[in-house]
């Protein structure tokens, strides 16, 4: 029973794939957009040279171009795929206060367990919808700071020029909160790192 229960198809090929893409141009975007804050901040802070990447500011812009158009195809492929199979509906909805604040509870009680990888608790559900929301905002606030003449009127909603920046650094901060948070999970139950790499628990 105990084999026949791991060899559920838990995450698609797809997903698999999308996952580590996005991985991988999220941390590429991360590293080298704090060299790039790191030129003009707006912030009382900087970020030291070791967590950056790219080297020098041209550098930097340049990796920062590139993982941008990975991120933007691979979360369309994704967002395309999980709505299309129904994916989304299925993992993340219905979603409800009251089955956050049982779970929270839960968490917080060191009581959440996670026995079936394949469904979602409330607390995982929210994690997943808001990081989806900031990956929307990170770009298209990003695409504001690149062109902020063409997209002046998206600009002007976030409070111009200065205040795009302001919406994508929190964006990003959020982003970076959430893989914390993360990999954190995914180190305390490992079954869910297997499952991402072979696809069943």
């Amino acid at each position: 029973m105990a084999a026949r229960e791991r060899s559920v198809l838990i995450h698609p090929l797809t997903v698999r794939l999308a996952h580590w893409t996005n991985a991988v141009a999220i941390l590429v975007m991360m590293t080298t957009g704090w060299r790039i804050y790191d030129a003009s901040p707006f912030l009382p802070f900087t970020f030291p040279l070791w967590s950056t990447f790219g080297g020098w500011l041209g550098g930097a812009l340049l990796w920062h171009f590139a993982a941008m158009w990975l991120l933007v195809v691979n979360g369309c492929i994704y967002l395309g795929y999980g709505i299309a199979t129904g994916r989304f509906r299925n993992k993340l909805l219905p979603l409800t206060a009251r089955a956050f604040v049982h779970d929270l509870r839960a968490a917080l009680t060191l009581h959440l367990g996670h026995p079936d990888l394949s469904v979602y608790n409330a607390i995982q559900k929210l994690a997943y919808l808001g990081v989806i929301a900031l990956l929307i905002v990170v770009v298209l606030s990003g695409l504001c700071v690149w062109k902020p003449v063409q997209f002046s009127g998206l600009s002007g909603l976030m409070g111009g020029y200065q205040g795009t920046r302001m919406v994508h650094f929190a964006a990003m901060a959020g982003i970076a909160g959430f893989a914390v948070i993360h990999v954190v999970m995914a180190l305390l139950v490992p079954r869910s790192v297997v499952a991402m790499v072979r696809g069943t628990g």
